[in-house]
């Protein structure tokens, strides 16, 4: 059963499987296995091959994996322009839409476009962005992602210097009595769990580690939930 934007907490570890790390080949039995194992959103990677170095892929294969699923889609657009997709990907069946700070777009245009369609909408911020970047935009945003790899590539390892900017992010967040859920994606594992939760961490985009893990996505997606204890608000 797909659960509802109202039912997620900041509070609560929640995991977010990277779709970019699945067998493609075989996309429905895949989004069945992480959700049979857990899961609760699946993210969903978008690259334009100019924001970023890579192409992903777009409205179309959303569209035709909405159709097999109910999960809640965490939509990630790495898009140098994302206003003139924001109605695509609504159409798609994206939930949230995420687009970066750096992007070309005025970002309350952004936002206004994805609550002109429904959507719940988060921003996000590469490795070398400052945290403070986000500030004026926390009242009007119901999701903060940072990106502890460069985007683009699944596999990188895990850029350890942003938890300083996850923690500033958590402090702002709770001094503003914000319901923001605060995300992080790139080389997140049972390790890097834990120091991500430690510094106020409470949404895992796991890519590799729950879609190649050895003993399987359950396993996986167990041992990250576990890090619930390891979370510092």
């Amino acid at each position: 059963m797909k659960r509802t934007w109202e039912s997620f907490s900041n509070k609560e570890l929640l995991v977010s499987p990277s779709l970019l790390a699945a067998d493609f080949s075989n996309l429905e039995s895949e989004i069945k296995r992480i959700e049979d194992a857990g899961a609760d959103m699946l993210h969903l990677d978008i690259m334009d091959g100019h924001f970023v170095p890579n192409i992903s892929f777009g409205p179309p294969v959303v569209s035709a994996i909405r159709k097999k699923t109910d999960i809640f889609f965490d939509t990630h657009l790495m898009l140098t322009n994302p206003a003139k997709y924001i109605e695509p990907f609504a159409k798609a069946g994206a939930d949230l839409i995420t687009f970066h700070v750096e992007c070309d777009d005025d970002p309350d245009e952004v936002i206004a476009l994805c609550r002109k369609f429904d959507l719940k909408v988060g921003m996000v911020i590469k490795p070398k962005t400052p945290a403070e970047a986000l500030f004026p935009y926390l009242e009007k945003i119901d999701m903060i992602l940072v990106m502890s790899v460069e985007p683009g590539f699944g596999g990188q390892s895990f850029m350890s210097e942003v938890l300083g900017k996850c923690r500033t992010l958590r402090n702002e967040i709770t001094a503003r009595n914000l319901p923001i859920l605060l995300e992080i994606d790139g080389g997140i594992d049972a390790k890097t769990v834990i120091p991500s939760a430690q510094n106020g961490v409470n949404l895992m985009v796991a890519g590799t580690s729950v879609f190649r893990h050895p003993e399987g996505a359950d396993k996986a997606i167990e041992l990250l939930k576990s890090a619930q204890k390891d979370l510092v608000l």
